[in-house]
C-alpha cells in the first residue's frame, strides 16, 4: 500500500481525498447523524482536516485522543483545540470531556486496505479494533480506491464496516 500511495502526487490523493468527502457528505448516515467520530489524517491517508472545519460549527464533531492503549473520542471545537498528540497526529487538547459513546451517531475509520466484504486493515497496533468493539454507531471506512481489494487478512475481532467509500464507488451492505 505504501508503494502505490507514492505513485500518486500530494495533489491527486487531495482531489481523491475530497471526492470522498463529497461521497460521504451524500451518504443518509452522515445527513441523518449529529454526532461524528471522525480522524485526523497524518499524511497518506484521506485527508479530513477541510472536512472537519466545514462541518463542525453544524455537527458535533468528535476526535480520537490515544490514551494508553485506547482511543478516546472528544469534542472539536477548532484548529485551536489541537495540539500534536501520539504519533504525532493531532488531537484534542482538552482531554477532560469524553463523549459517552451512547451519544455518537456515526465513526469514520481510516484503514491500511479495506475488502469487499467490508473488513478492514488497520495499522497493527489495535487502537481502531478495541473502539469499534465498543461502539454501537454505525462505522463507515473511507479510503483511496486503491486501497480496496478483494480479500484482505482478517482476525475474529474485526469489526465490519457498514459502507465503505472510495473516489469511485460506494459500497454498501449486502
Amino acid at each position: 500500500m505504501a508503494s502505490l500511495k507514492k505513485s500518486y502526487t500530494k495533489i491527486a490523493l487531495h482531489q481523491m481525498s475530497a471526492k470522498i468527502m463529497e461521497r460521504l457528505e451524500e451518504t443518509e448516515l452522515f445527513r441523518q447523524s449529529s454526532s461524528i467520530a471522525l480522524y485526523y489524517a497524518i499524511p497518506g491517508e484521506v485527508q479530513t482536516a477541510g472536512f472537519i472545519e466545514k462541518w463542525y460549527q453544524d455537527k458535533k464533531i468528535l476526535l480520537p485522543v490515544v490514551v494508553g492503549n485506547d482511543l478516546r473520542l472528544l469534542h472539536y471545537t477548532g484548529k485551536d483545540s489541537l495540539k500534536p498528540g501520539a504519533f504525532g497526529i493531532l488531537e484534542p487538547a482538552d482531554t477532560d470531556n469524553p463523549v459517552p459513546e451512547e451519544e455518537i451517531d456515526l465513526i469514520v475509520v481510516p484503514g491500511v486496505a479495506f475488502d469487499r466484504q467490508h473488513n478492514r486493515l488497520g495499522r497493527g497496533k489495535g487502537f481502531y479494533d478495541r473502539l469499534l468493539s465498543t461502539l454501537s454507531a454505525p462505522k463507515i471506512g473511507i479510503c483511496y480506491d486503491f486501497q480496496l481489494k478483494e480479500n484482505i487478512p482478517v482476525e475474529p475481532f474485526d469489526k465490519k464496516m457498514d459502507l465503505i467509500i472510495t473516489e469511485q464507488e460506494t459500497l454498501f451492505p449486502e
